[in-house]
């Protein structure tokens, strides 16, 4: 890697910045702001700031990580996808299923290397996990709970919490949008789900113009059923997830990295790594993304899987529109 770029200008935009020079010592790292404006603050691994995605088209730029505001992904990946630039896209992929399918058609039409954000699947215990759920380790599947809360005003301690992109509407924000790692994992592991039942609540504590709640009940296509609660609420940031089968139960602590297993006559851990860098995950998605621009052996996500997530995310809108009008 000579030269690469990277969208954005918010926390998960400067951890990339960081991880890529930490790969590629020697890289030229060129950076745009989602509005195309010249900042007045110091940006951090940089090496030039340009004001539009011409600038980085022209420069030749190997690799663009687009982090800008969900909303605004579409309008940032599709000239680099057209000019034959491999980009990575921060999750949510988009807040649109229109534009889900105008990169999609982008992607078709000119096969450029294109993958997605959602860094959780580099999680040791979330390897582990897939591997035992493939396997059948508990049997029949026949309930998950999935739950993640943690309170949207500690996120980010040097900035106003209104300020952020998870606060507000206009920038693909809500609980479905930011936390949307467990409906990418969820799927992973599961397999396509079939929404029933959705509430989106919205609290009287934070006063967003976005659901700073969601509760969703879904069924798998084996019949299992799954039910998924995500929050800002949460003093004490809090991320599970349980799947109950015929031989026993897997519980999975992603915030510990740790899986264990309880059956009938024994509860057993196996898997737990509490101390593990959780920036590996970051690193990792970068490495594989550079195998597949290199068309080698890799992991990365597929589009039609990012396409899936924001589908589902509109189906659970849906559904909780739907019992409101009921209600």
């Amino acid at each position: 890697m000579k030269k690469v770029a990277v969208i954005g200008l918010g926390n998960i935009a400067t951890r990339h910045r960081h991880n890529l020079k930490f790969l590629y010592p020697n890289v030229a790292l060129l950076v745009m702001s989602a509005s195309g404006r010249i900042p007045n603050e110091n940006i951090s691994d940089s090496d030039g700031i340009v004001t539009c995605i011409e600038e980085l088209i022209e420069a030749q730029v190997e690799l663009v990580i687009v982090a800008s505001p969900a909303p605004f992904h579409a309008q940032h990946s599709i000239p680099f996808i057209e000019a034959g630039i491999p980009t990575l896209i921060e999750k949510p992929v988009t807040t649109t299923v229109e534009d889900a399918k105008a990169i999609n058609r982008a992607i078709e039409l000119h096969q450029t290397p294109v993958s997605i954000g959602y860094c959780l699947r580099y999680l040791p215990s979330a390897l582990q996990l897939k591997i035992l759920l493939d396997k059948c380790k508990i049997g029949i599947l026949y309930n998950v709970h999935i739950e993640i809360g943690q309170y949207l005003p500690d996120w980010r301690p040097n900035k106003n919490f209104l300020d952020s992109v998870s606060a507000q509407n206009r920038l693909g924000g809500g609980a479905l949008f930011e936390l949307s790692h467990e409906l990418d994992y969820a799927q992973w592991l599961l397999g396509p789900l079939y929404v029933k039942h959705s509430i989106l609540r919205t609290s009287e504590e934070l006063a967003l113009d976005v659901e700073d709640m969601a509760d969703i009940t879904a069924l798998t296509e084996s019949g299992a059923v799954a039910t998924i609660h995500l929050d800002f609420l949460q003093r004490k940031s809090h991320r599970k997830c349980s799947f109950v089968g015929s031989k026993g139960r897997i519980e999975w602590d992603l915030m510990l990295n740790q899986l264990t297993l309880i059956t009938a006559t024994k509860t057993s851990v196996l898997y737990s790594e509490p101390k593990w860098d959780k920036n590996q995950m970051y690193l990792a998605m970068i490495e594989d993304f550079v195998q597949m621009i290199g068309k080698n052996k890799h992991t990365c996500i597929k589009f039609s899987e990012a396409i899936k997530t924001v589908s589902l995310i509109d189906e659970i809108k849906q559904q909780a529109n739907g019992n409101r009008d009921i209600t």
